[in-house]
This record gives C-alpha cells, structure tokens and sequence, in this order.
C-alpha cells in the first residue's frame, strides 16, 4: 500500500468513526422528535438524554478530524467538494449549530422554552445526516468535478443523491434504536426496551429498502462505483448484510449480547465497501487519490500525527464511553 492510500484509509477511518458515533447521536435526536407526548415520551427522552449528553461532545470530534485530514492532506479534493457542494455542506453545519443549541438550550432553560428547543434539536438531527448524505451521494455519482466547477444546485439534488440522504438518515435512526435498547436493557426498564426495540425492527426494514434503492440508483448514475462495489467491494458488501441479518435476527429474538458489534459493523463495512469500490479515486472517475494528495511531508505528518493521537485519545475516548455505559458520570 502506498503512502498516499494509507493516508486515504485514515481518512476513512474518520469517516467511519463520525458514521458510527456521530450517526448515533444523531439517529437519536430523531427518535426524541417522534417521541410524542405522554409518560413514556419523557422517559424515552430521559434515556436518550442519559444516553447521548456525556459522549455528545466527543462524538463530533471525527467530523473536526475528517475535515482537517481532508483539507491537510487531499487540498484539491477538499476544493472542489467545498466549492461545489456547499449548500447542501452549509445546511449541514447550520443543522449542527441548532442541535446543539436545542440540545443545550432545552436543558439550561426549562419551561417555555423547552418545547421548540427540543424540536429544535430532533429536526436539525434529522436535516443534518440527510444533507451529509446527499454530498456523498453527489461525490458518488460524479457531481463534483476536480476543478471545482460543479453545479451548486443541481449536482446534489438528483437521484442518487436524496436517496443516500435518506439512507443515512434511516441508518442514524437504525443505530440509535440499536444502542438505546441495549441502554434501557442496562437501565432495567423493560418497556423502554421494546419500545426502541419496535422501532429499531422498522427502522431496520426502511434503511434496508433505502439500501435496495441506493443500489439501484448506484447502477445508474455511479456505474463506476457499483462496478466496484459487485466486484472488488463485494465481500464487504456480503458482510454488512450477514452482520445486519444478524443483527436483526438478535433484536427478534432479544437477543442483546453482541447485538451492538453486529450492527455497527452493518455500518462499517458498507462504508469501506464504498471506499474500496471508488478506488483509485478520491473524486470517481475525476480526481484519483494520487492526484489529489497533498507534498510527501504533509502525508508523513499526518501518519505521524493519528499514529500519536490514536495513542493518547482512543484509550481517553474509550475510557469516555465505558464510563457512560456503566453510568459512572451521571
């Protein structure tokens, strides 16, 4: 593997992390707008709030990582995505702020101001992943040239891209019921736990149907990437559905151990598929990763720079998360 790819697959290891984590958190902000009203609705969003408020923070810490990896080490790439997509980009920087102000303010501010904070905070947590969604459904299909030049309007609101859009939405909601159940499980309250478990099957259904459709759109606007992905990306492919497939059959059955792992690997593995369908290229069939890295000293930089960070931050971040699951910082 050459110097450039390694850099590429840190980069995609954000990605992967922000997915994974960063789509949790917002999946969750979801399932608390369409919690409704009543007893149980606030408990479900005492548990999303138990949930989400020790890690929210650090969860977003990859998208920081992925776009200064990006800029840093993939210059041309990071030009012509942000000269050409950003609209939709800046509707998901928009949707970051108001989530965390809704966040913020529905807590810091109780009564009046609780009710649109909280709705708030669920729409921008359902608008941001479906615009993320659609700037990688636009990259994918071919959208964004390497000169930049792109249509700022038209190149994301195609086929592709609204469908990927609604994809991450479905797989944030997916994720998000996923880790609440197992949290409720932890909690011990019973009825929670099949009240996110309910709603992780349905999601589970809407986010596969997405994916059927993504596919489908692949094969028509991104034939280069479906290529890849029914050849050299296909046992990644085969292995997300094993691991959702099994995923699914545990949540069925209430089957909790494990069921995390499973699940996110569903994840993981679609999104490596997608970086091993697309290679050579960091923009399909327009900008190859070679072509876009950046001097040879700036990809020695930043080998050196996550090799220390994944050092120092990952057993922190890790230490971060097990305390939240054994509720050790409430």
């Amino acid at each position: 593997m050459s110097k450039p790819d390694i850099v590429a697959a840190i980069l995609w290891v954000g990605v992967t992390m922000y997915a994974v984590f960063g789509g949790a958190d917002f999946g969750a902000g979801m399932w608390d707008l369409l919690a409704g009203k009543g007893e149980r609705a606030e408990r479900a969003r005492a548990q999303i709030d138990r949930s989400i408020a020790p890690v929210w923070e650090a969860n977003h810490v990859w998208l920081i990582f992925v776009l200064v990896v990006l800029w840093t080490a993939f210059p041309p790439a990071f030009s012509a995505v942000m000269t050409t997509l950003y609209i939709p980009l800046a509707l998901a920087a928009l949707g970051i702020v108001l989530r965390g102000s809704g966040f913020a303010f529905r807590h810091a501010l109780p009564g009046p101001v609780r009710t649109p904070a909280t709705r708030v905070f669920g729409a921008s947590s359902v608008l941001t992943p479906f615009f993320l969604g659609a700037v990688v459904g636009a990259i994918a299909s071919g959208e964004v040239p390497a000169g930049g030049d792109g249509d700022p309007t038209s190149s994301w609101i195609g086929f592709l891209p609204l469908v990927t859009g609604v994809l991450f939405v479905a797989v944030c909601a997916y994720l998000a019921a996923i880790f609440l159940v197992r949290d409720a499980a932890a909690a011990g309250d019973k009825d929670l736990e099949r009240y996110f478990a309910r709603r992780a099957l349905a999601m589970a259904v809407i986010a596969g149907a997405a994916a059927v459709a993504g596919i489908l759109a692949l094969r028509e606007d991104a034939r280069f990437v479906y290529d890849g992905l029914t050849s050299e990306g296909l046992p990644l492919a085969i292995l997300s559905a094993v691991c959702g497939l099994g995923a699914l059959t545990m949540l069925i059955r209430r089957v909790l151990w494990g069921i995390r792992p499973l699940a996110v690997g569903a994840v993981a593995a679609v999104i490596w598929g997608f970086f091993v369908a697309q290679h050579p290229y960091m923009l399909p069939e327009s900008l190859t990763i070679d072509e876009a890295v950046g001097a040879s000293a700036t990809q020695t930089e930043v080998i050196v720079v996550f090799l220390v960070a994944g050092v120092l931050c990952l057993p922190a971040l890790g230490l971060l998360y097990v305390l939240s699951q054994r509720r050790a910082l409430e």
